[in-house]
């Protein structure tokens, strides 16, 4: 009796794959996704985080099939057609460049479309070997032994509770597409998009969830959120080893510093989504913006260090400042003062201006240093267009000295700005822009906020976190930033937290610099005056070039 082809293993077949492709071997997650794709059962979801390549594993599993048995018919189904048809064409690509695939070539007489091909050897039929559509494509008149749902699930189709039950009833067609044999399966790949992801339901209707993480869980709380869904590689190492709680599960690729940028990027609530998978956030998570977050200081009005370093330890937990988030979230001063100071390089006050309702007209005054924003102002006036409160925004940019005021242009039309101009020629003037927002409002704030609090790039003024706490709770700024959530209306008032996303959108291009290298480079700048004294002192003269050892 003759021994098994090596490729009867899928995972060798991925590694021949990914030999032919000149791409390093297959990770041990990569490896435990292939295995579960052969052994696991018949419906099966695999959550796996981006990066990790399932879908080029699944593509292999797609030739692999077809390696298999030509006769198999495959239907790959994406939220959008161009997404499906890339997963069609790589697939198609694959039997066209593997030397061991080549009797899968379509021959002359067969289908040959990127979109819908045949295989050789394949009997003639009316489903194609492999074919792509959109979930809300044509479905209807397909058949197929194998579904593959690549990513159906994206923000466009399940950011609201009817985009998600729209594509709960889209997926069902899956059931009367699928042949009635014993072989046939569905399988779907996809990373959450929201807390109430349409992949959770699927356990309901007979699938298995199971799901790769980029880190191990934080603690055996975290550990059982995942409902016994974890991947055993990665649960069982996690209770053999508890140290490696929060550590990376695939550090060959996606290392420490790595995941570290890529949680900065996303925000805390999209790395949980995005890279852990993990759809039931707790409080703590469901509410992202955090005062821990900030660095509280004396922020003077014109000048600043020029770096500024945050740290969570007891020594710079803030007593004296009673803190308005939930229980555990502090406010912090700074671990670490740079000793030199400069001035701003920009000032701007932001304004949302409202009618005559209940809301306020919320401002902030912000500047910015070396890739920080410094939060000097903010507040609430009542009155909306009436005079008052347009000549307290004027005295406030002229006490502050800022340089632009942003004011938000979706209500009103403008008519806000047509108010304003006039009683800042009088009081100060100043240029003033609109900037209109778009997408869903508390979606749009912590997207903006997010990523620069978890970074310690928002520096508070202390006594602004003071006068904060004299208004009423519900027109506090730190008060609504703690509260929102991403759900539509989630605050009642949410005027000055709004300013204040306006004001740090505006100087989102400002602050990719990496904050140690601004101080090298403040400190070379101050070398380099020194030099110039000296040559001054000693030739009489200063030297011409920038650097004073370029001449001597």
């Amino acid at each position: 009796m003759s021994d098994p082809h090596p490729f009867e293993d899928f995972r060798n077949f991925v590694y021949h794959i990914w030999q032919q492709l000149g791409l390093p071997a297959p990770t041990a997650v990569q490896y435990d996704i292939a295995a579960y794709l052969q052994y696991g059962p018949r419906r099966r979801v695999i959550e796996a985080f981006r990066g990790i390549g399932k879908s080029w594993i699944t593509a292999a599993y797609v030739c692999w099939l077809l390696w298999k048995d030509a006769q198999h018919k495959v239907l790959v189904v994406s939220a959008s057609k161009d997404r499906a048809d890339a997963f069609s064409i790589f697939t198609k690509r694959l039997i066209e460049t593997i030397p061991e695939l080549a009797h899968l070539k379509p021959k002359g007489d067969q289908r040959n479309s990127n979109l819908a091909f045949d295989v050789g050897l394949a009997k003639p039929d009316q489903s194609p070997s492999v074919k792509s559509v959109g979930i809300t494509g044509q479905l209807t008149g397909s058949r197929a032994d194998t579904i593959i749902a690549d990513d159906v699930e994206v923000v466009k189709n399940s950011a609201t509770v009817a985009q998600r039950e729209k594509l709960g009833e889209l997926i069902k067609e899956f059931d009367a597409i699928l042949k009635p044999l014993a072989h046939a399966e569905i399988v779907y790949l996809g990373t959450p998009q929201t807390e109430e992801s349409i992949y959770n339901q699927l356990p309901s209707r007979g699938y298995e969830i199971r799901i790769w993480p980029a880190r191990y869980p934080k603690d055996r709380k975290h550990f059982n959120q995942y409902s016994g869904r974890l991947a055993p590689f990665i649960a069982d190492h996690f209770e053999a080893n508890p140290g490696c709680a929060w550590q990376p599960v695939e550090p060959s690729r996606f290392h420490e510093d790595d995941l570290l940028r890529r949680e900065a990027s996303y925000g805390r609530g999209g790395f949980l989504l995005q890279f852990m998978l993990d759809t039931t956030l707790s409080d703590a998570e469901r509410y992202p913006l955090k005062l821990s977050d900030l660095i509280v200081m004396d922020v003077d009005r014109e000048a600043a260090p020029i770096r500024i370093m945050w740290a969570s330890g007891k020594e710079q937990v803030i007593d004296d400042i009673p803190a308005v988030g939930f229980t555990g979230d502090r406010l912090h001063r700074p671990m670490y003062l740079a000793k030199e100071v400069e001035e701003y390089t920009g000032s701007v006050m932001s304004v949302d201006p409202s009618g005559r309702g209940g809301d306020e007209t919320g401002y902030t005054v912000t500047k910015l240093l070396r890739g920080m924003v410094f939060l000097r102002r903010a507040g609430g006036l009542k009155g909306g267009y009436d005079d008052e409160a347009l000549e307290q925004i004027a005295h406030v940019a002229r006490a502050e000295k800022v340089k632009m005021i942003l004011v938000e242009s979706n209500f009103g039309d403008g008519m806000f700005i047509k108010l304003l101009e006039p009683v800042l020629r009088r009081i100060y003037p100043c240029a003033v822009e609109e900037t209109r927002s778009v997408g869903q409002k508390e979606r749009r704030i912590i997207d903006t906020l997010e990523p620069v609090l978890n970074q310690h790039r928002l520096i508070v003024d202390a006594a602004l976190m003071r006068a904060d706490q004299k208004c009423e709770p519900k027109f506090q700024l730190f008060h609504q930033l703690t509260r929102i959530t991403r759900d539509r209306g989630a605050l009642r008032h949410d005027d000055r937290l709004d300013a204040l996303a306006m004001a740090v959108a505006y100087w989102s291009e400002y602050l990719n610099r990496d904050i140690s290298r601004e101080e090298d480079k403040r400190m070379e700048e101050l070398m380099e005056i020194e030099y110039a004294k000296f040559a001054e002192s000693v030739f009489g003269h200063r030297p011409a070039a920038p650097n004073f050892f370029d001449n001597y």
